[in-house]
């Protein structure tokens, strides 16, 4: 009895290791290494699968995938109405808010934990988990991850025609999409906009495509400034990227055109209006239909009808002759003004990150049906 029992516990064992091999083999995360990741800054989260992270770092004009083992699934978010937030941040790290920049947010698809990036002004960037209302430092020291550097990025010492600094742009917005990391930013190439897609698991493979829009407050062709804020619109059965640009152009591009290091020229469905800026964009489904909802620097978040960008066939190519003044693609401005950080926090509701009527930054859900 016992020889059969203990044949029972090695065919047990056996079964064990080889569903954890298997399971190890089959993860996004087979060949990510432990160590410093060494990340110089951070200018962009977005969550992938497996909760993974991934870290767009424009000092290091590099990607990274962090293993961040946050994969206990959670399908209803607790409610968040924290004020007073950077303070809260800033406290955390031992420093005071002028010490400070939260760089981006980003909400874990699994989880729905809250991840922030934080650059400190002495140039450590820091990775930070909300959880309830404290913080959880994610090391990025002792980290298991995964990098690829970006080819041609914009160099180190390269400055636009008003002598600032373009290396903060590599990378300008980026997000997880069908196997793919996306990114827009710009290159050291004759045409600096650029929108990057490489295959993850990283291997040596890297596409891109430079970019040009009309830019009806200018009245004119441009080629040179990064996507802002992007996301994509899938339009009869067809992937497009739906870009936004300071000042403040939507465009679509057709993803599949955007490869083989090619020139393509969007589709300008709307002039926003100027002086202003995207900050964030995040999509969806209401009443049957996705939205797009856009933050600003200078406006109130923008709510845009699928159906109007759909339906919507013409490219603008005439200046918008106003200062401000908007057209093509209509918008609704919602009751939230200075949102910096937005993103969908669970099936029901959006986190985002705002100044609120007396100042204070404001971390706060809300449902989506009230959006």
């Amino acid at each position: 009895m016992k020889k059969i029992l203990y044949r029972l516990m090695l065919c047990g064992v056996a079964v064990l290791t080889l569903s954890a091999i298997k399971k190890t083999d089959n993860s996004l995360t087979a060949n990510f290494i432990e160590g410093d990741t060494q990340i110089a800054s951070i200018n962009a989260l977005s969550f992938g699968p497996e909760g993974i992270l991934f870290i767009g770092d424009s000092k290091n004009a590099a990607i990274y995938a962090i293993d961040t083992k946050d994969v206990t699934a959670k399908e209803k978010a607790d409610e968040i109405n924290m004020g007073d937030f950077d303070t809260k941040i800033a406290a955390s790290l031992g420093t005071t808010v002028d010490n400070i920049k939260i760089t981006d947010m980003a909400v874990n698809p699994i989880s729905r934990a809250i991840y922030f990036s934080v650059n400190i002004t002495d140039g450590t960037p820091v990775v930070l988990k909300l959880d309830g209302e404290t913080f959880e430092n994610v090391s990025l020291k002792k980290a298991s991850y995964s990098k690829i550097e970006l080819n041609d990025a914009v160099g180190v010492d390269d400055k636009d025609n008003r002598g600032r600094a373009l290396r903060h742009w590599a990378i300008s917005d980026m997000m997880y999409h069908k196997g793919k990391v996306m990114i827009s930013g710009l290159s050291n190439k004759e045409f600096r906009s650029t929108f990057r897609s490489i295959p993850f698991p990283f291997t040596e493979t890297q596409d891109f495509a430079s970019l040009e829009i009309w830019h009806a407050a200018h009245g004119r062709f441009e080629t040179y400034a990064p996507i802002k804020a992007f996301n994509v619109i899938n339009i009869e059965g067809e992937d497009h990227l739906i870009a936004g640009y300071t000042c403040t152009p939507l465009v679509l591009f057709p993803i599949k055109d955007l490869t083989g290091k090619k020139h393509i020229k969007g589709r300008t469905v709307a002039e926003l209006g100027g002086g202003n800026s995207p900050l964030d964009m995040i999509v969806f489904e209401k009443d049957g239909k996705p939205k797009f909802f856009m933050s600003n620097s200078s406006r109130p978040i923008m709510r845009i009808d699928y159906d109007d960008i759909v339906n919507f066939k013409e490219s603008l190519t005439e200046e918008v002759k106003e200062f401000a003044a908007t057209d093509g693609v209509t918008y609704d401005n919602l009751p939230f003004v200075y949102v910096k950080q937005m993103d969908n926090l669970d099936n029901e509701n959006v986190v985002f990150l705002h100044i609120d009527g007396q100042g204070d930054l404001v971390l706060r859900s809300r449902s989506k049906k009230w959006m």
